[in-house]
């Protein structure tokens, strides 16, 4: 999973490629450093947002993803002797102890 300031990285420099490419694309059609800042500036300020939301929302999607075997044993502080026995069993059912 990635953390929350990773998704934002990503999201930045994602729309940095953008906003190259958008910002190219406009200045060619309009012909308007004004506009061409206007109309970029706009559109990759609303899809840094919209790309950070998609990516949290889809950290929260499992389908697709392989799991640790041991992923559903819950992990306290420091592990007690019960915690290590029920993780040798489970690793043991897996096949990974004999």
């Amino acid at each position: 999973m990635d953390t929350r300031i990773l998704s934002w990285a990503k999201s930045v420099v994602w729309r940095i490629i953008g906003i190259v490419l958008l910002g190219g694309i406009t200045q060619l059609v309009t012909r308007d450093w004004r506009e061409m800042t206007l109309i970029t500036a706009a559109f990759h300020a609303i899809r840094v947002v919209l790309y950070y939301v998609h990516e949290r929302v889809w950290e929260r999607v499992a389908w697709g993803r392989v799991r640790h075997p041991l992923a559903h044993l819950p992990v306290r502080g420091g592990l007690t002797p019960e915690d290590l026995n029920i993780i040798a069993q489970r690793l043991r059912e897996l096949g990974y102890l004999e």
